[in-house]
């Protein structure tokens, strides 16, 4: 069955055009002109994916992440104009996986879409015990999509639990930037360092949402990140 994806915009011509695009690589295409028609029709309607403008009317791509993430984990890709820096990062922050700038490459857009798409599979493919990685209070388990810290589950996106396993898999060794963004993108999707930092700063946030005094994720400054738990 054909993976959904939600588009929301309120430029006719980038519904149009983009639907059309990902209708043609096999995706099945709802469309939404503001936010508050894309929450109601989403949560009738679960996807697969969503793609979000930012500067809607009634309810703004802002707002509609944040409603998303109470309700589920879908991956979300912010596709605006608007170019201020800060957008970007709260973006990220808020939760969502990604973050294109109009005028943009259809092309890359559909590589980013992939991307996310193959690693939400894998998260929720059968998998066998050794796919169970335990770190002192840290548990993942990617069969079940399953993040706990103290037994207390800590609800991640596709790409924060990526980056999570990336460092947890080998304790107190330094990863690079460059070397998570091919953990949780892939080697060839290339997006901003700063992408990186933002999602560490939503992590240490929900960790730290159950465990005020979690610090098991450090940051070598002009280096990277490490896990420090053994």
């Amino acid at each position: 069955m054909a993976p959904t994806i939600a588009l929301v915009d309120d430029d006719e011509n980038i519904l149009a055009s983009l639907s059309a695009a990902l209708e043609d690589e096999g995706y099945s295409v709802d469309t939404y002109s503001d936010g508050v028609k894309a929450l109601d029709g989403i949560v009738r309607k679960p996807v697969d994916l969503a793609i979000l403008d930012i500067k809607m009317p009634r309810m703004d791509g802002m707002e509609l992440l944040g409603n998303l993430r109470r309700k589920n984990d879908l991956p979300v890709i912010f596709l605006t104009s608007k170019d201020d820096e800060v957008d970007e990062v709260m973006g990220l922050r808020m939760g969502a996986d990604d973050y294109i700038k109009k005028p943009f490459s259809q092309r890359l857009l559909l590589e980013r879409i992939k991307a996310l798409l193959r690693r939400q599979e894998l998260a929720g493919q059968d998998r066998s015990a050794n796919d169970i990685l335990r770190r002192g209070e840290l548990l993942l388990d990617k069969s079940r999509h399953l993040c706990a810290w103290k037994d207390m589950e800590v609800n991640l996106t596709v790409t924060e639990f990526l980056l999570v396993e990336a460092l947890a898999r080998r304790p107190g060794h330094v990863k690079n930037r460059d070397q998570l963004i091919d953990a949780a993108y892939g080697e060839n999707i290339y997006v901003d360092d700063r992408t990186i930092d933002s999602h560490v700063k939503r992590l240490r946030r929900k960790f730290k949402a159950v465990d005020v005094e979690f610090a098991e994720i450090e940051t070598l400054y002009g280096v990277g990140y490490r896990y420090r738990g053994a």
